[in-house]
């Protein structure tokens, strides 16, 4: 895709096909940035991406913190289901979501997508944040309750901080999810103005020619903003992954 990006456009449709381009440009990633509503497109994704992996975040947190810490009956089905309803397919839901979201006039609007991409990342996070909370000292928790700690002082001031990992692995596999959700922008959100880049550089070109070059141009500055996340916190990713897998 990174090189296709920088073929010219007779390049790309010669034979045999050339692995790396015989003359390398920019012009595709001019006429992606420039041509396009790009700005707009990647504006709608990082609003709709930021909002619904806070949100994601937010009430995950609420939710795993008793079934991490507290001795809850049947915790553990609760776990597995929670971890099971993460595994549900969204096309299965996507003509009640559309009928839902259209009676309350949300459709072609950031709350059209915010919605089900909290609702639908919601499981995985809580499974995650869970486990690590779960892996928390007890002591530090009772040692703050004596000091007069309410339940939201000790989720606010003991365990989210010690959690650090765990809210980032799971900030950052919530916020890829989002930032590259194609169905639900798609069928959401029609109206040009609130496309999202997947949804945008897919519909690239018009209905006699497909520009393959800017639409990798486009691809390759799309996954750029997941790529260096991945690069940033590597480390809290992997340790984030691994812990799940052995404490889960």
């Amino acid at each position: 895709m990174l090189s296709a990006s920088f073929t010219r456009p007779v390049d790309l449709s010669s034979w045999p096909p050339h692995l790396l381009p015989p003359v390398a440009t920019w012009a595709n990633y001019r006429e992606a940035v420039t041509s396009q509503d790009f700005g707009l497109y990647l504006r709608n994704s990082a609003v709709v991406s930021l909002a619904a992996t806070f949100w994601t975040l937010l009430l995950g947190a609420l939710a795993a913190y008793p079934l991490g810490r507290m001795r809850l009956p049947g915790r553990q089905l609760i776990l597995l289901a929670v971890l099971g309803l993460s595994m549900f397919p969204s096309l299965a839901v996507l003509l009640p979501l559309f009928s839902l979201l259209q009676r309350l006039g949300w459709l072609n609007s950031y709350p059209a997508l915010i919605l089900p991409y909290t609702a639908f990342n919601l499981p995985i996070t809580i499974w995650i944040l869970a486990t690590f909370f779960r892996g928390i000292p007890r002591e530090l928790e009772e040692a703050a309750q004596v000091d007069g700690a309410g339940l939201a002082t000790v989720l606010g001031r003991v365990i989210l901080p010690l959690a650090g990992p765990g809210l980032g692995t799971a900030g950052i596999l919530v916020f890829i999810a989002d930032w590259t959700e194609f169905l639900f922008a798609l069928t959401f959100n029609s109206e040009s103005a609130m496309r999202t880049l997947p949804v945008g550089i897919a519909l690239f070109g018009g209905q006699y020619l497909l520009p393959w070059g800017t639409i990798f141009a486009g691809a390759a500055i799309a996954i750029l903003p997941p790529v260096l996340l991945v690069v940033l916190f590597q480390r809290w990713v992997v340790a984030g992954l691994t812990a799940g897998a052995l404490k889960g």
